[in-house]
Order: C-alpha cells, then sequence, then structure tokens
C-alpha cells in the first residue's frame, strides 16, 4: 500500500537509506529522529513509503516547493527513491513513483524533478520508464567547502560508477 510515513516508520526508512547510501555515518545524538519529526510535521515535504504487511519495502521523499513563475505554480523534486534490496526488479518502484508523481500532481506542481548519481543503464531506464525525460534540463550540484581532510574522505567514499537503488 502506497501511503505518507508515519512516526512508527523512521527505522524501516533508515534501513532501505543505508542500502542507498552504506557511507553515510550513523547518528546517535537523536538529530535524524529530530529530522524526521520535521519532515514529517512540515507542509509540502513528504516521505512516503510502500507497505507490504506492515513491511516499508520502498520509499521517496517528495518536496513541494512554492513557486512565483508558471503562474505561481510549485514544483517537486523527488529524492531518496529506495526499494529494499531483495525486491528490486519487481514493480514496487514503478509503483511508488506512480503514487509520488501522483502525489505531486495532485499538489499542483507544473513538473516533477529528480537527480541520480547513478551511472548504471537499468537505472536510468527505470527513470525514463516512470516518465522522466533525461534530456530537457541540465542540473548541476554544489556541495559547501570542506577542510583538506573531508574533502579527501569524500574523494576516497565516491564509487567509481553509480548504485542503482531503484530497480
Amino acid at each position: 500500500m502506497f501511503r505518507a510515513a508515519g512516526p512508527g516508520d523512521f527505522a524501516q526508512i533508515i534501513h532501505l537509506y543505508r542500502q542507498l547510501n552504506p557511507d553515510d555515518p550513523v547518528r546517535d545524538d537523536g538529530s535524524d529522529v529530530a529530522a524526521y519529526q520535521r519532515i514529517l510535521d512540515t507542509a509540502g515535504l513528504n516521505l512516503f513509503v510502500l507497505d507490504l504487511d506492515g513491511v516499508v519495502v520502498a520509499t521517496t521523499y517528495l518536496n513541494v516547493i512554492p513557486n512565483l513563475s508558471r503562474s505561481a505554480s510549485p514544483y517537486a523534486v523527488i529524492e531518496n527513491v529506495v526499494v529494499e534490496e531483495s525486491r528490486r526488479g519487481t514493480g514496487l518502484g514503478r509503483q511508488i513513483m506512480a503514487g509520488t508523481l501522483q502525489a505531486a500532481w495532485d499538489a499542483g506542481c507544473y513538473k516533477a524533478m529528480l537527480m541520480t548519481g547513478s551511472r548504471t543503464p537499468a537505472t536510468h531506464a527505470f527513470y525514463r520508464a516512470c516518465g522522466f525525460a533525461p534530456d530537457v534540463k541540465t542540473a548541476y550540484l554544489a556541495r559547501p567547502p570542506a577542510s583538506d581532510g573531508q574533502r579527501r574522505s569524500r574523494v576516497a567514499r565516491r564509487p567509481a560508477t553509480g548504485r542503482s537503488s531503484a530497480r
């Protein structure tokens, strides 16, 4: 069942995020729980899950952003698309993306965007099959400056090829 995430879904979503970004540090200071609650409490920020018999098997994060152009129509940014590793390739990714896009359209968004760091052809084929076009806009990414030590550790963790998380 496609639904909005609730307070009881935190641990299962974090489990999926560990599959997406296994090198992310584990937070033990409560900052992740606080961020999760802020997301749940903030209008326009939507964490969705695909729940099969009480087990969260997929998640997406939809941000609906107010806008002054396009007749003041909002736009959507979709992040953190993850399907449980053992269930990839079974159609669950398309199912959660269909629900997420419908939520964007229901919110009046005139477009929905996402970025992927994956270089895997199957990941790109998945997003095209979900209705995304790779050649309409160009995305650029900036990160905050880091000290030399932080910069080296970031580069060392970066995989040579992207990891597919949505299939």
